[in-house]
């Protein structure tokens, strides 16, 4: 069955994603206009409800704006915009602020007087300053977004919608400076495509996790608004910055399931099987060095030992401990045989974090008119070439909070939204061989983990390079010539996000923070961003 005809809808603002940005704009948002949010799964499904760790942020008399702009700064390895991170970190506490009131509720303890944060320490900090809410910081989050969102009666939240494209004038062959005329989505529901027209669309879709064959992200995480973005023309930044988070559980029952960067933070320590804590011959910081540093150690380690994996050991903290200040992951990893008060936890790095994507400011805005990105698909500078532990959910509400309060003028010099055009068919029937999209799928994430990890060459990267443009060329055919259906759509996305990497990574002939090649292990004398600009606009 071919997709039914497409309908045309509108709206003032629509909201591409349902995590900790796209809900927390969408309920400043919904002050000024009319949101529509969009999610391709149920709203609760996206990255921040998997987050365990935390949002850093100064609350505490012994810590201070200026360290934990050092601490980002650190980790970012030279290509972070230290005003961007001096404004994230200095906005951070009235954001936080602003979530209390909401109803979240983070973990606090005893002081003389009474109760305060109880605050965490994660890699790459000086001081304790991670707020959390136990282990499941980001679901208690995800929560009290949601439940404001679904109580606003200015958001309409639509579930089981895939993006397919944006329309723009240019696409449309319009004069005029080029700007966003809203979308095409398809409704999981009905197989019904649908061209929604908009005056702003954003972006707040997350990363692009799903490239790598293991990662800590859910199966959502295959980078629809990057490569959205960049059919529709708008350039991408620093994508080779692929974050790998060095402690996913190594386990066959629950290969996406994260260790929090907490448990070293709280004593933790990562050892071979003989218990050796290998990661200082890296970097005096050992277990508690930045992600990327931690990652690295633990991947030469398994190379040279032919290990399968490394492990965690806290065993030292004892299970009253454990139960209290990790009590999802304890019983979690109790469920799967593994005691982490009596056994240390068998890890491996992940796939876990988009530091590049969509060039925006603070505000979210891009180079094309009325599309905006917040959160994990945006490319602001706070990051730079590694991302400090638990910066994301900060820098999202600082975007969102920021993009709220432009919308209105934003809005009033817009001018109206034009028509957009009935969905095109074309050849489309349905595809009999569907497993070929099941196998390209595989085969993509299968080569970015063997060719474009953790440690790169030149010739691996050259090899992914020209796998993936016969794979694309394959995934554009099968796009054109089938029904549109979401794995398809999502397939179309990842491989041009697997793509996007590659090329990044074999423009940067250097090794910094993420990106390590051994055919470049020095750093260049002027650090500078790696910008990829479409050939065409379709």
């Amino acid at each position: 069955m071919a997709n039914r005809p497409s309908q045309d809808f509108s709206a003032e603002v629509i909201v591409i994603g349902s995590g900790i940005a796209g809900l927390s704009f969408a309920l400043k948002a919904a002050r000024h206009a009319k949101v529509l949010l969009l999610t391709k799964k149920n709203a609760a499904e996206s990255n921040t409800n998997y987050a365990q760790g935390g949002i850093a942020c100064v609350t505490s008399a012994e810590d201070s704006a200026e360290l934990h702009i050092r601490d980002t700064v650190g980790a970012g390895a030279g290509l972070c915009r230290e005003e961007v991170v001096r404004d994230v970190v200095q906005d951070g506490p009235a954001r936080v602020a602003e979530l209390v009131e909401l109803g979240v509720k983070f973990t606090e303890r005893k002081n003389g007087v009474g109760h305060e944060p109880d605050l965490g320490k994660e890699a790459g900090h000086s001081k304790r300053r991670v707020l959390h809410a136990g282990d499941i910081t980001g679901r208690e989050l995800e929560k009290a977004l949601l439940a404001g969102v679904r109580a606003s009666p200015q958001i309409r939240v639509r579930e089981d919608i895939v993006a397919i494209d944006l329309v723009t004038t240019k696409k449309r062959k319009l004069p005029g400076p080029n700007r966003v005329l809203g979308l095409y989505v398809l409704d999981g529901g009905t197989q019904r495509v649908e061209a929604i027209r908009a005056q702003v669309v954003v972006l707040a879709t997350g990363g692009c996790g799903k490239c790598y064959l293991y990662t800590t992200n859910p199966g959502i995480a295959t980078g629809d608004g990057v490569a959205m973005a960049y059919r529709a023309g708008v350039a991408i930044a620093n994508m080779e910055f692929v974050q790998f988070h060095p402690t996913c559980l190594f386990h066959p029952s629950a290969p996406s399931f994260l260790i929090s960067e907490a448990l070293r933070g709280e004593g933790g320590v990562v050892v071979n099987a003989k218990g050796e804590d290998f990661t200082k011959k890296t970097d005096p910081r050992g277990s508690l060095a930045p992600r990327d540093i931690v990652a690295r150690a633990i991947d030469e380690e398994m190379k040279e030992s032919g290990a399968a994996c490394v492990y965690l050991d806290i065993r030292a903290k004892g299970a009253e401990f454990l139960e209290k200040r990790f009590p999802a992951i304890t019983a979690t990893l109790r469920g799967l045989g593994i005691d982490p008060a009596l056994q240390p936890i068998p890890v491996v790095p992940a796939a876990h974090y988009q530091c590049g994507g969509v060039p925006a400011d603070l505000a979210g805005k891009t180079e094309l008119t009325g599309l905006w990105a917040l959160g994990e698909v945006a490319c602001t500078g706070l990051h730079g070439a590694n991302r400090l532990a638990s910066n994301s959910l900060l820098e999202a509400l600082v975007m969102a909070h920021r993009a709220a309060e432009s919308l209105p003028t934003v809005l009033a010099k817009m001018a109206r939204v034009v028509s957009i055009p009935a969905w095109k068919e074309g050849k489309a029937h349905d595809a009999d061989e569907m497993v070929v999209i099941t196998h390209n799928w595989k085969e993509i994430r299968q080569l970015m983990w063997d060719y474009v990890g953790i440690a790169r060459t030149k010739k691996r990267l050259l090899r992914a390079q020209s796998r993936l443009r016969l794979l694309l060329q394959e995934v554009e055919e099968f796009y054109w010539n089938f029904r549109v259906t979401g794995d398809l759509l999502e397939l179309r996305n990842l491989a041009l996000c697997a793509s996007l990497i590659v090329e990044s990574a074999l423009q940067r002939k250097e090794s910094r923070g993420l990106h390590a090649i051994a055919d470049y292990p020095k750093l260049q004398r002027v650090p500078k961003d790696t910008v990829i600009r479409p050939k065409k606009v379709g």
